[in-house]
């Protein structure tokens, strides 16, 4: 019988979801989030239990019978930090969906913390980071003296409300990569290169992605950039929006745009879904020159974050893991992302110098 564990969040687009698919397993999660006009319906269609609680310093006072909390409600760098807080106090452990650098690197620092309360932390359960996650730890294995990292994909997925909301959150931020191990701000726009992600070499734009967090801690390889592929004339404009930044990043900004998504944006249907498989890419380096190349084929963005989510969750509850905080290919092995439905396997591929 499986461990009693929650979804908050369960009425978002991804959480409703991944609350489908695990209804559909025969699993029994408790419902939860803040909206019980959202809730409720969604619990007594899908029979399960529901709680309605916020995210805030009362939120404990809802897991004390929950062994683990699949957080699916963002932004996350609003809601990470209370839940993961209240997981502490309550002894439930951790998981979300999250791909947001900040939220990674809190999620981090609370190692000591999830240790001495006898819990594991795992951000980033989904398609934010799983198969990225898991190539650079690939990559780390086929070259265990690499210096740099680079790791990307290419999806036509479509986007959902909550994914919006987080893109808009960011304008004005930047990009993000590391250098020498630490984290560096880099203007939007100024890290471009030409790269195959599995269906043709194709102009590519750096972005602030989750690896540039979650990979340090997997591989420890200390300068890493993450990658999508961007045509050279909207690399250029993604520059000069993001000269705009400080406008973009105005909460009257943010709250009109926002609400434009309230009214615009749905999210992908099953049958969109269907038909976007997303193609990871990597390459490491060491700093003789060697290169190494890892490509992997895997499910839609949407489908890949319900299976990668519920395999970390059925993993977490059935099995013996370390305590304290860590990535997904950290606890579950590079393998983890060839194991969920709709993957290929890694195609690897080397070049030496000269």
């Amino acid at each position: 019988m499986q461990k009693k564990w929650l979804i908050y969040g369960a009425y978002g687009y991804t959480g409703e979801l991944i609350a489908r698919e695990a209804k559909k397993r025969g699993w029994n999660p408790v419902l939860a989030g803040r909206n019980p006009d959202k809730l409720k319906p969604l619990g007594k269609e899908l029979e399960l239990e529901t709680r309605v609680f916020p995210v805030g310093p009362s939120a404990a006072e809802n897991l004390s019978d929950i062994a683990l909390v699949l957080h699916c409600a963002g932004p996350f760098q609003k809601t990470s930090g209370p839940m993961i807080k209240a997981c502490l106090e309550a002894g439930a452990d951790y998981m979300d969906i999250t791909g947001e650098i900040s939220v990674f690197e809190h999620s981090f620092a609370q190692d000591a913390k999830a240790k001495e309360a006898g819990i594991t932390i795992c951000s980033g359960v989904g398609f934010d980071v799983i198969p990225t996650d898991c190539t650079a730890l690939k990559l780390k294995e086929l070259l265990p003296d690499a210096s740099s990292l680079s790791l990307g994909f290419d999806s036509d997925s479509g986007i959902s409300p909550g994914t919006f909301k987080t893109m808009i959150e960011g304008m004005g931020s930047g990009s993000a990569e590391r250098q020498n191990g630490q984290l560096i701000p880099v203007p939007i726009g100024s890290q471009h290169r030409t790269i195959d992600f599995g269906r043709g070499s194709r102009s590519a734009m750096g972005i602030p992605w989750g690896d540039v967090s979650t990979a340090f801690h997997t591989t420890g390889i200390p300068n890493i950039a993450t990658w999508i592929p961007m045509k050279k004339s909207r690399i250029f404009g993604a520059r000069i929006f993001g000269s705009a930044g400080a406008i973009l990043a105005l909460p009257a900004v943010q709250k009109a745009l926002k609400n434009l998504v309230n009214r615009r944006v749905k999210g992908p249907d099953e049958t969109r879904r269907a038909g976007a498989p997303a193609y990871i890419w990597g390459e490491a380096r060491n700093e003789d020159g060697v290169a190494k190349t890892v490509r992997i084929k895997t499910a839609n963005v949407y489908d890949l974050t319900v299976y990668g989510a519920l395999e970390s969750v059925s993993r977490l509850l059935e099995g013996e893991f370390p305590k304290g905080s860590y990535t997904p290919a950290m606890l579950f092995g590079s393998g983890l992302v060839e194991e969920l439905p709709g993957s290929g396997n890694f195609e690897e591929e080397t070049i030496y110098p000269g």
